[in-house]
């Protein structure tokens, strides 16, 4: 899952992002306002992380503006505003949860991982394309109802291409829903785990398009 953080906090953001990597996560960091628009407008992520007491805008104008725009990721609020009058004006601008600070990394990764849920089930709790089932909720994939382990990264390739089932995905749009920006790839890296699925899998699901990129085809 791709998450934005929007924290002017470099230490703090820093342990953020490299804590949440560890458990998976593509996260990609922005310390202001108006990067985050300009990002969110090009390309939204899954889920966003955000600040209140941001150096260029309050963090609610932010989320004000992305709810304005249409935008329906959810947006979890980290803040040292902790009262409950606070709270609940996060919430009523569209915040779908909120971490006061000082907070423990655990917490919020789990938050995270409840939002994930959340959205697996909003967009379609199973997917099945031929033998192959993918549950979005319980994160397990089956075939022929033998579950198949696969790891984080495995399991996030499969989503967006059966997601996305009867289009094209490009080696660099799958490599965006799998690392953050700046995060070292190796020029094979989405070969290997499309290799390994394969290998996993023990079926022809997955079609390469020479020198486009990869396909699922519609069961």
């Amino acid at each position: 899952m791709q998450i934005m953080l929007v924290e002017d906090d470099t230490l703090l953001a820093d342990g953020i992002v490299r804590a949440l990597k560890r458990d998976g996560f593509a996260v990609n960091w922005l310390s202001d306002g108006r990067s985050a628009q300009n990002s969110l407008v090009a390309e939204a992520p899954d889920v966003l992380v955000l600040d209140l007491g941001l150096p260029d805008m309050d963090g609610l104008d932010l989320l004000a503006w992305l709810r304005g725009k249409g935008l329906l990721l959810p947006v979890l609020i980290l803040t040292a505003r902790d009262s409950t009058s606070d709270k609940v004006v996060g919430l009523d601008k569209g915040a779908d949860d909120y971490l006061a600070k000082p907070f423990d990394i655990q917490e919020l990764s789990a938050r995270l991982r409840a939002l994930e849920r959340r959205l697996g089930m909003e967009k379609q709790t199973e997917i099945r394309i031929g033998t192959v089932l993918l549950d979005t909720a319980a994160h397990r994939v089956s075939v022929d109802g033998g579950e198949v382990l696969l790891s984080r990264r495995e399991f996030m390739l499969l989503k967006a291409l059966m997601e996305a089932a009867g289009s094209i995905q490009t080696r660099q749009a799958l490599e965006s829903k799998l690392y953050s920006w700046g995060e070292e790839v190796g020029s094979n890296a989405i070969e290997v785990h499309i290799h390994n699925l394969r290998k996993k899998l023990n079926t022809d699901l997955i079609q390469t398009v020479r020198g486009i990129g990869y396909t699922v085809r519609k069961s």
